[in-house]
């Protein structure tokens, strides 16, 4: 099973990935936040091996979390996420080490799983 971490400041979003991660065969939700700071702490109790964080946060935003997680021992794979065209993010999100970074509507079973087969799985991490 991959544990995947769900980071992001709407608590409707977390409760639409969380169900979205439930229900894709293979996957489990390991665990969630609100803050790219409780993402750091809860990827270190749950070890995940996927990880969904919005980019834009209060705080500790996305990017930021992400740098920080990736610079860990066995870094889990990260993918940011985000309300807007990803395309019109800052070149930081694309440069920060994350795996991909998906617009949230773009989100469903048949990605996710893609998402690890191209990035996880078997892979040496994130790229």
């Amino acid at each position: 099973m991959v544990r995947v971490l769900i980071v992001d400041d709407h608590a409707p979003f977390l409760r639409v990935a969380h169900d979205l991660v439930a229900a894709t065969p293979g996957f489990v939700p390991a665990a969630e936040a609100g803050s790219g700071e409780d993402g750091l702490a809860a990827a270190q109790r749950s070890e995940p091996d996927l990880v969904l964080a919005d980019v834009h946060m209060p705080g500790m935003d996305g990017v930021e979390m992400a740098r920080r997680m990736l610079r860990t021992g066995k870094p889990p794979v990260v993918v940011l996420i985000t309300a807007e065209d990803p395309a019109d993010l800052p070149a930081a999100a694309r440069t920060c080490g994350v795996a991909d970074i998906i617009a949230k509507q773009d989100l469903g079973p048949a990605r996710l799983s893609r998402l690890w087969q191209d990035h996880g799985a078997g892979s040496a991490g994130p790229q």
